[in-house]
């Protein structure tokens, strides 16, 4: 039973818990930490992350990062994955994982008392310190992949995402997505050296929140990662340039058109990340109130659902917005998604608008770190990122502070529509 599910997934913007202390240091052997204490409940979460997401793949190998991460817990220091397994169910902890383009973690939960909190760190320290990557489990998940690529291969929302990452991106790596035949070439010295290059304690960010001390959290970071493989710096991944604006109709016999525009966007640590994620709110992040609903679905009864959002990156990550209608009406769906992304840009939020969105995102930003597991999921992006430590506590200010011309200005550097793309899938 595979434990580690490797998933790709992009890590919505939202808001943040005030009053959260963040501690910070730097392992012997160079891994970052970020702990914060949370003595309420008995339970340890930990995550660690690393540089080495889908970017980081050979062109010829995409799908190699997802691979290699989801085999870490099919063997480990002399332990196969059915004892993995075994050990996990008799500490009670929970073990997860994901990768995304730019970083794959690995997360572990865990009770505080001190059998099974040694039992599970111990069992985590093998998993990412001494995977064996057999053959057999290797050859197994490979089969595996490849089904759920092909069968992938005939649904229009993955050929429409596929297509639309390959023609933001062009030959970025951030455009690349795992084929069959990627995924078939890959071997099990492949992940072998993939791991070597960048599972190292230099590339890592330890998380952890829970019921203790610094001085246990110091020990613990420490063992995690004191056995890690030397590695390589990081590489920078190569600058994102802008697509030229185009529209690709591919096509399908769904009875709906699966249609995406957007291009290249913002970086995480942007400073117009704020006006873009207030802004975005109204235009189409904030559910039935955004502009985009409003006009697509509730006006013309175009589309179901319609949406926007930016996800940032090492490198500018994508701006999108996305929604399915029928293909008979797709143009003239995508003629109304046009009109208001153009009259936003030129003119941005009303007062009443803005004033709503950041009611919400302020109002409803505790929410979404009620839980440690949330928590841990925000540390995290603030260690891989390099936020700044007091990220969370300036969260609601920093929304407050935008003003509608800041959206404006800032919409106007990062969404040009004269680089637009858009991806119609299931095209008459």
């Amino acid at each position: 039973m595979k434990l580690l599910r490797t998933v790709f997934f992009l890590l919505a913007s939202s808001s943040a818990l005030a009053g959260v202390s963040i501690e910070h240091w730097t392992t012997p052997s160079g891994a970052r930490v970020y702990f914060v204490a949370a003595p309420q409940l008995p339970i340890l979460d930990v995550a660690i992350d690393f540089a080495a997401g889908e970017a980081q793949a050979p062109a010829a190998k995409a799908g190699l990062a997802g691979l290699t991460h989801g085999l870490l817990d099919a063997g480990a220091a002399g332990l196969d994955e059915e004892q993995i397994a075994q050990r996990l169910a008799d500490s009670g902890a929970q073990l997860s994982g994901s990768v995304d383009s730019d970083r794959a973690s690995l997360g572990l939960r865990t009770l505080t008392s001190p059998a099974e909190r040694a039992a599970a760190l111990e069992l985590l320290h093998a998993v990412v310190s001494a995977p064996t990557f057999p053959e057999a489990v290797l050859e197994r998940e490979k089969m595996r992949a490849i089904a759920a690529l092909r069968e992938g291969d005939t649904r229009p929302e993955v050929i429409a995402a596929k297509r639309f990452a390959a023609a933001i991106y062009s030959d970025h790596p951030y455009g690349r997505s795992p084929t069959a035949e990627s995924v078939a070439g890959i071997t099990r010295e492949d992940a072998i050296d993939f791991y070597r290059r960048h599972y190292a304690a230099r590339r890592a960010v330890v998380s952890l929140v829970g019921a203790i001390s610094r001085a246990e959290a110091e020990a613990i970071a420490a063992r995690l990662t004191a056995d890690l493989p030397p590695g390589e710096e990081a590489s920078p991944l190569p600058p994102v340039n802008l697509p030229v604006k185009q529209t690709i109709k591919l096509p399908h016999p769904a009875a709906q058109s699966h249609i995406l525009l957007g291009l290249p966007a913002v970086r995480r640590g942007d400073p117009d990340y704020f006006p873009l994620l207030v802004g975005n709110y109204s235009l189409g992040g904030g559910g039935f109130v955004s502009r985009l609903m409003q006009e697509v679905r509730e006006k013309r009864g175009y589309a179901y659902s319609v949406y926007s959002y930016f996800a940032p990156r090492l490198q500018p990550g994508p701006f999108q917005i996305g929604l399915q209608t029928k293909r008979e009406q797709a143009a003239a769906a995508l003629a109304v998604v046009d009109d208001v992304l153009a009259g936003f840009i030129a003119r941005g939020p009303t007062a009443a608008e803005l004033a709503a969105a950041k009611k919400n995102l302020v109002a409803g930003f505790a929410l979404r770190l009620d839980s440690n597991a949330k928590l841990l999921g925000y540390l995290s992006l603030i260690g891989f990122y390099e936020l700044p430590l007091t990220y969370l506590d300036d969260f609601p200010a920093r929304v407050e502070a935008v003003t509608a011309a800041q959206v404006r200005a800032a919409f106007a550097r990062h969404v040009p529509l004269d680089h637009l793309v858009t991806v119609i899938v299931a095209a008459d």
